[in-house]
């Protein structure tokens, strides 16, 4: 009983939470930076935690030699993400603003959210069908494993191409940082629950919320495979772009990665990487 609890109750719970935190956050304090970065340290925490509890795949709670990479990407691609947000803002791509800061603020966020969450779809699409941009986005789909930190193990190229055109629509529209940085810290942890190797369930959520069971099919090791499900939070683009797919056997260990290359273990040969292949799609031949 203990464990079906957990399954079912581990998202819809530390998200839940999670939500509650940065809107408080938001509408209460003067500096909300410091309360986002410990809302979702103290989320990811959780989910590191119950991949020890209820693990998907065994296999996968153990380092692959990824771990210490991981961990710098993670530093970087947080810090890149949240320095260019306020950098356009000090840009005054804003000037204009048709913003509707009126709105209560859940309804900024979320609006923010969907703008930024249609950006990245489409960039991630891109980034599977033109060379040099799967080049970069192949370090994201190296590891042979799944669990909650590969979700920022991104080249920062790569992460400036799938967030960039999402974030400059946002700001240029005029959402306070505030409001940008209250989705950041929410899409930082769903994207750690959408790569955790916990065995958790969300029902028919999965039709609508980009989670472990559904992006674990855009992990395939196989790259024709893999053409699906490319939603970072709303799965509503997979549905409109007909990307989406759902099937009841899962994605399991030795099933992930990339099927004919390998990519180094660290973080700098991570980074050199991209540019010292001619392909780097899984059967060596450039994507379509």
């Amino acid at each position: 009983m203990a464990i079906a609890l957990l399954r079912y109750g581990a998202y819809p719970l530390v998200m839940g939470l999670s939500i509650a935190a940065v809107l408080w956050i938001a509408s209460s304090w003067q500096w909300a930076l410091p309360g986002f970065a410990v809302t979702a340290v103290i989320a990811l925490t959780v989910i590191a935690t119950l991949e020890r509890v209820i693990p998907y795949q065994r296999a996968w709670q153990l380092d692959h030699g990824d771990l210490a990479a991981d961990i710098v990407h993670a530093a970087v691609n947080f810090s890149l993400l949240g320095g260019s947000a306020f950098a356009l803002h000090a840009l005054g791509l804003d000037a204009v603003s048709v913003w509707p800061d009126a709105w209560p603020l859940w309804a900024q966020i979320l609006l923010a959210g969907a703008v930024m969450d249609l950006g990245l779809y489409v960039m991630h699409r891109a980034s599977h069908r033109v060379g040099l941009l799967w080049r970069l986005h192949a370090i994201h789909h190296a590891p042979e494993r799944l669990y909650w930190l590969n979700g920022e193990r991104r080249h920062p190229l790569s992460a400036l191409v799938l967030a960039g055109p999402g974030l400059i629509v946002v700001v240029a529209l005029g959402a306070p940082p505030l409001v940008v940085s209250a989705w950041l810290t929410l899409l930082a942890i769903h994207l750690g629950f959408q790569h955790a190797n916990v065995d958790y369930r969300v029902g028919p959520l999965r039709y609508v919320l980009g989670v472990a069971e559904i992006h674990r099919w855009h992990h395939k090791r196989e790259y024709e495979d893999a053409q699906v499900n490319f939603g970072e939070f709303w799965m509503i683009w997979d549905h409109l772009g007909r990307t989406f797919h759902d099937q009841p056997n899962g994605v399991i260990a030795g099933e992930v990665g990339l099927r004919d290359q390998r990519v180094p273990d660290d973080y700098g040969g991570q980074l050199r990487w991209p540019f010292t292949q001619r392909d780097a799609r899984y059967d060596s031949v450039s994507p379509p």
